[in-house]
């Protein structure tokens, strides 16, 4: 039986940090959209060339943040049904509570976590 290859869109400003992720999740078999800003990730969900399995997403972006972002995936019916999982260094109790009200699934801070760890928390949300 063929298992499904996941797609991962990976929502992350720190350029190094998105190449590493990215890697990281090809060699676990999954295809990546790597989004460096909130308006490119936005413009890659506009026009959806094929939905993504999961969005793995950093609080801090330089054009916006994760709660921005993430009442906008949420208003968006086709959008607001993508698990998301929120990897950042930033996780006052508010915030996370607020992402978690917005359809979040899993907030992870990023120095607490190796790497290996983070893809496997978002492949188990799909």
């Amino acid at each position: 039986m063929l298992t499904k290859k996941l797609t991962i869109l990976v929502i992350e400003d720190e350029v190094l940090l998105l190449e590493a992720i990215s890697k990281k999740l090809k060699i676990s078999d999954c295809d990546v959209v790597g989004c460096s800003s909130g308006q490119q990730a936005l413009d890659y969900l506009n026009n959806l060339p094929k939905k993504p399995d999961a969005i793995w997403l950093d609080y801090y972006l330089g054009d916006t943040n994760g709660i921005d972002l993430m009442e906008i995936i949420h208003e968006n019916k086709t959008w607001s049904t993508i698990p998301v999982l929120v990897v950042s260094n930033s996780a006052s109790p508010e915030k996370v509570h607020k992402m978690l009200d917005l359809g979040v699934k899993k907030y992870l801070i990023k120095a607490e976590h190796r790497l290996d760890d983070l893809v496997t928390e978002i492949k188990k949300l799909t």
